[in-house]
This record gives structure tokens, sequence and C-alpha cells, in this order.
């Protein structure tokens, strides 16, 4: 566990609902005590959190100029997870659910994702420990409160860790272009692992070869590809669908 700070009114309400006893204080902009501000407030005095009132630079010094939105908490953060974290949420549940993320370097774009992840009822968010981004205070505020409910799996090995989900039964789906086969298409129940690859890059080689299968979104305009968060929020919801009707 580690100490840092998260900020922004979603995410630091949603962490004070979640953990209160990891905040360790709260810094709230001087005047703001509107409407938005005062459930956050409120809740750090409930909890016993010490609520302190400061200027603009000290809250923007705090977070290195981030839009903070008036409120910082410093807080205990839980560490990302590993692969024997990983492996117990894969015995727990009789159908996985998994998103596997290979080299996502954008903050706001794994916050997205991690936001929709939580959104689709995804049991987990696996991505390598190099060449990725790490869960930053940025990627926290943009998921909004998602990134202290969905446990984020680090891993040392990318493709072994696919090949140990295949031999625990999990299937997984690679999306790239390179496929006639759409999204829509798929075979999306059961214990199923959707691998997203970096922006602009997609799946590296080793991680394509690693899927039992690949599949696209299919493209009728005049733009070639999406963005790695909205080509997420598609697939996954095409499984949210899948699943539940079945």
């Amino acid at each position: 566990m580690s100490t840092d700070y998260v900020f922004g009114i979603h995410a630091v309400s949603a962490f004070m609902e979640r953990a209160p006893e990891d905040v360790l204080e709260l810094f709230v902009l001087k005047d703001r005590e509107d409407q938005r501000m005062q459930p956050v407030i409120q809740l750090a005095r409930k909890s016993g959190v010490s609520v302190q009132f400061c200027n603009r630079k000290t809250l923007d010094d705090k977070v290195n100029g981030a839009q903070h939105q008036g409120v910082v908490a410093k807080a205990r953060l839980h560490d990302a997870g590993d692969e024997s974290d990983l492996a117990r949420i894969v015995e727990r549940e009789a159908a996985p659910f998994l998103l596997i993320l290979d080299g996502i370097t954008d903050p706001h774009n794994l916050g997205a994702i991690i936001r929709s992840a939580d959104a689709a009822g995804v049991h987990a968010v696996i991505a390598p420990k190099d060449r990725s981004v790490k869960l930053t205070a940025v990627v926290r505020k943009v998921a909004c409160g998602a990134a202290e409910s969905v446990p984020f799996i680090n891993v040392t090995n990318l493709a072994r860790t696919i090949r140990q989900l295949q031999e625990a039964g999990v299937w997984v789906l690679g999306a790239a272009g390179e496929t006639d086969t759409t999204i829509y298409q798929a075979e999306l129940t059961g214990p199923i692992a959707l691998a997203m690859g970096a922006e602009g890059d997609g799946l590296r080689r080793l991680t394509k070869e690693s899927c039992d299968s690949l599949v696209k979104i299919p493209m009728f305009g005049a733009v070639s590809s999406l963005n790695v968060s909205v080509a997420t929020g598609i697939c996954l919801y095409e499984a949210v669908r899948q699943r539940q009707a079945k």
C-alpha cells in the first residue's frame, strides 16, 4: 500500500464512500463549500478525516497542476494485484469476465477504460508491468471511483498470463483489424478475456498470436480506427449483451 493524492469531486467522493479509513486528510479550496462539495466535506467529517481549506496554489502544487476541481485527498492506495490475485479471481468466478490491456500508455484512456470495465461488470483488468501506464492519480480521477472497485492486475509476462488463463478454461479474444470476424459474430459468453491493444499500434505480435481468436469492430465511415477507450466500451457491452441474453 502506498500514499498518494486522489483528486476531483467524483474520484474523492467514491474513495471516501468505499474506503474512508484510507483517507488521511482532505484539502478543499477556500470558499468552495457549494452544493457539490458539501457531501464530500460532510462525509469526511463523519469519518473523522481532517478537512483543511487551502488556496488554489496549495492544491495545484499537491497535484502538479492537474485539474482537481477544488478537492484533493491524501490517501492510502492499494497497490495493483499480481498473478496470484488473478488466479484467485479466476477460480472464484463461475464465468470470469476479464479485460486485458496490451501497452496502454495514456492515463486518460486507462481511466476511461477502467470506468467502462466497472460499469460492464468486469472481474479484473490485466496489464503488463512494463510499457503501460500505472494507476496514477490522473487515472483514478478519470475513472471516477472505478479504480477502487475493479481489481487492476499487473503481470510480468502477458503472453504467459494468457496461456495460464487458457489453461484455466478462459477463452481469450483479441481485438485486431486483420480478421473477418466482427465482435458481433463472436461468442462472448462463458469464461472470456478481451484483449485490447495500445493506442495506434494495437496488440503486439506475441499477444495477438497468443489469443484463441481475433475479432474486429466493423467500420463504415472514413476513419479506420477508434480511440482505444471507445473501442473497449463497444466490445465490453457486446459481451454484456450476449451474457445477459443467455
